[in-house]
């Protein structure tokens, strides 16, 4: 029994090619972020930039306006001194305007920079996981219009017939939500089961052997408890762990005796035996 635990337990990172690895996620995450971070300091240099350059004109303004109103009582100055200034005044705001202008070009370039290497991280990062993130996120849209019961009895009858038409994804999605709404109720182990069967209908023995353990480890009397020994024992053999599928299918039998569970386990016991038997045949003969 503890050799079983031990095994459901583990985290099975290369057990399976369909599953999205999670160091070349990591990996790419970290380079992105990197990019981003190098994008966005110099983002704020050409912020800061531009905040220190407003004011200057700004004040220039403020001159040029002050220098127009006191042309009326300039009349102690020559007409050539006034234009000088007010020359003098346009084309420092004017060198000001071109500055601003080429920060602002600047920064736009910058966004549109960041904006891309965010949609080409979001197109890659999708690439990687496959169709799994798009799924999930179509079912999540899905299930937000469903109408959804009050009753926790009738919410966890609701997911399962979405598991049973083949909606395996909603089915999760609802699993998942009964999980928020009543995190300790006594039929979590069923949903627990629920979750467990979905990802076992969709070949996914990783993520299927994790739910099942936590029916066997924490709801261990609930009625589907026989089930996710049984189950576990074909997600071993799928993935060529025969010990570990016999522990499982034993544990049916010892822990179950009188379930429909463990007739299905002892039929499968015998094909091991029978299959073990043929392959040590094989090798005598070899």
């Amino acid at each position: 029994m503890k050799r079983l635990l031990i095994a459901l337990a583990l985290p099975f990172p290369l057990l399976s090619g369909c599953f999205y690895p999670a160091s070349r996620g990591h990996a790419l995450e970290d380079k992105v972020a990197i990019e981003n971070e190098q994008i966005r300091t110099e983002l704020k240099d050409m912020k800061d930039k531009l905040s220190a350059t407003l004011p200057k004109i700004d004040a220039k303004i403020t001159e040029m306006t002050k220098a127009l109103e006191s042309l009326d009582r300039a009349s102690r100055s020559s007409g050539a001194d006034i234009g000088v200034r007010l020359q003098k005044t346009i084309e420092d705001l004017g060198q000001l305007r071109g500055q601003v202008e080429t920060y602002l070009f600047k920064l736009s370039e910058l966004e549109k920079g960041v904006k891309k290497v965010e949609d080409d991280t979001d197109q890659r990062l999708s690439e990687l996981q496959g169709t799994d993130a798009a799924k999930a996120a179509a079912a999540r849209r899905k299930a937000e219009d469903l109408p959804r019961p009050s009753d926790k009895k009738q919410f966890l009858a609701l997911a399962d017939s979405k598991a049973r038409e083949g909606d395996l994804a909603l089915a999760r999605v609802l699993y998942g939500d009964f999980l928020k709404k009543w995190p300790k109720d006594e039929l979590v182990g069923e949903v627990r089961f629920g979750l467990g069967e979905t990802y076992y209908s969709d070949n996914k023995c990783r993520e299927a052997l994790g739910e099942y353990a936590k029916v066997i480890q924490e709801y261990a009397k609930t009625k589907s408890a026989p089930y996710a020994y049984l189950h576990s024992a074909d997600c071993f053999g799928k993935l060529k762990m025969r010990d570990e599928s016999r522990l499982a299918l034993e544990e049916v039998l010892k822990s179950y005796p009188r379930s429909d569970a463990a007739k299905e386990a002892r039929v499968k016991l015998a094909e091991l035996d029978k299959s073990k038997k043929k392959a040590n045949s094989g090798k005598q003969k070899k």
